[in-house]
């Protein structure tokens, strides 16, 4: 038999080596989509409806304290709520609208711009992030300190049993593992400023462990949904918001329970996510076992507060988490002498890294901000949470519920947002109302998304996030879900 010739010999499949400019790049397709939908939207309203011919202006130039309209109102098609409360009050809330009533008895609407406009965006982003630059350097100056007195390894050993299951590309015992417990730590204790510096320091840690660094590997990956997630345990602001009020809440933390059942929901359902993503058998007996001993302690430490008023609460819950940081920071020191480290040069090492981050992530920030303030803006909500009415009233469904969506969709995008229109809903609707409610529960149930990844993954400089935002997103969704069951199961009751 002759040999075949080389160009009829069977060629093998070519093997498929993706480009790095060919990755489906998630974050860089949802800002841009934020960017476009919001102009397209805003060209829409300038064309077709003659109170909007300064939108452009206001999306560029805008102040959150500019009216973007003012319109004089027939009492007729106002709810009896807004006409109580301008009984009581100055100003009204209705939806996102104010209404006051003037001095000859006619009713009047007007309504605030949501956002800054891009300009001034950029600066409150920048403001931000030098408002970071102490906080980082300080937690990150502490940190310092722990890792050269052996306490983050200290801390790594203990929880290994259990990271070293959902993060199996760690090694036991690596710092970053500590880095996490910390972050986890004042997570769920609310201690925002302190969980960021760990947070950004857990994804250094991670960061030494990728091979391909401007791609987010699988333990960056689930642990920045585990703590997007938002798993905390007393939601203290949401509870000061509701005691605050002009008219406030009969029991303020009456949505203690819910706001901890949801955001608990929320950490498991990313946990799933993730885990069948990257292949976790997430029924180990080791992960169950963890994950049953922190639910019991999780239900003991609701049982006890429950039986606490608002102001004990509130005071517990301060006295804790204060507390916790100087025992932490004193532990630090103690370990650092006991190891005869020189301390004060390890903690300006330290701090000078968190410098070095919190500059270095203020592009990230600017272009997240300002493409979430384009979309708040443009009046992109209204047409949703419009359609979203529309849609369930004409399926017959209670419609309820609606009036406080818009917190669950603006909380991915900003928490200060969020919260604003948590307040809006409680001041329109009443504190102890089904919306004011439900407003109250998402707000407790999720973490600003978005901020999260412009934040942590623009500080170690990953640029491909994989599946990561819709592995988050999703998990928001199965908080948003679960809020608006329990608000029903809980509060079904209210108007």
């Amino acid at each position: 038999m002759e040999p075949l010739e080389p160009s009829k010999l069977p060629q093998p499949f070519p093997t498929f080596r993706p480009h790095r400019k060919h990755f489906f790049m998630a974050l860089s397709r949802i800002w841009s989509a934020f960017i476009i939908i919001a102009i397209l939207v805003a060209a829409f309203r300038f064309s077709f409806q003659p109170e909007q011919k300064e939108i452009f202006s206001r999306l560029v130039t805008g102040k959150n304290t500019d009216t973007v309209y003012v319109r004089q109102l027939d009492s007729a098609v106002l709810p009896a709520p807004v006409l109580t409360q301008l009984q009581r009050e100055k100003t009204a809330v209705w939806d996102n609208n104010k209404v006051f009533r003037t001095a000859d008895g006619q009713y009047r609407i007007f309504r605030l711009l949501p956002s800054n406009g891009v300009i001034d965006t950029c600066k409150g982003a920048v403001e931000i992030c030098i408002g970071l630059i102490g906080i980082m350097a300080l937690f990150m100056g502490f940190m310092s300190i722990a890792e050269k007195a052996g306490g983050i390894r200290f801390m790594s050993r203990i929880i290994g049993p259990f990271f070293s299951r959902i993060f199996p590309d760690v090694p036991n015992g690596h710092p970053a593992m500590g880095h996490m417990m910390m972050n986890f730590s004042a997570n769920l204790l609310g201690l925002d400023n302190a969980a960021t510096p760990f947070g950004i320091k857990a994804m250094e840690s991670l960061q030494e462990l990728n091979p391909q660094k401007e791609r987010a590997s699988n333990a960056q990956i689930m642990f920045l949904c585990l703590h997007a997630s938002g798993l905390t345990l007393i939601p203290v602001s949401i509870i000061a918001v509701r005691s605050s009020l002009k008219n406030p809440a009969a029991n303020p933390t009456d949505i203690f329970v819910p706001c901890m059942i949801a955001t608990f929901v929320a950490t498991m359902a990313a946990m799933f996510i993730v885990s069948f993503k990257q292949k976790i058998n997430i029924f180990q007996r080791t992960i169950m076992l963890w994950v049953l001993g922190i639910s019991a302690v999780i239900a003991l430490l609701v049982l006890y507060l429950t039986s606490l008023s608002s102001g004990d609460l509130q005071f517990f819950s301060g006295a804790l988490s204060n507390g916790i940081i100087l025992t932490i920071f004193i532990a630090i020191v103690l370990g650092g002498l006991y190891k005869k480290i020189n301390i004060f040069d390890a903690f300006v090492e330290g701090a000078k890294g968190g410098f070095e981050v919190a500059v270095r992530i203020i592009p990230y920030l600017v272009g997240m901000l300002v493409a979430i303030s384009l979309l708040r803006n443009s009046g992109t909500f209204d047409v949703l949470i419009n359609g979203l009415k529309t849609v369930f009233a004409a399926l017959g469904t209670d419609t309820r519920f609606v009036d406080g969506l818009p917190t669950a969709l603006i909380k991915p995008l900003s928490g200060s947002g969020a919260r604003g229109m948590m307040i809006d809903t409680m001041n329109a609707y009443g504190a102890d109302s089904f919306a004011g409610r439900l407003s109250a529960i998402l707000q407790g149930s999720s973490d600003t998304t978005f901020y999260v990844i412009a934040v942590y993954f623009g500080a170690v400089g990953i640029k491909n996030t994989r599946y990561s935002i819709g592995a988050m997103l999703l998990a928001d969704l199965v908080g948003i879900i679960t809020a608006i069951i329990l608000c029903y199961l809980f509060f079904g009751g209210a108007v």
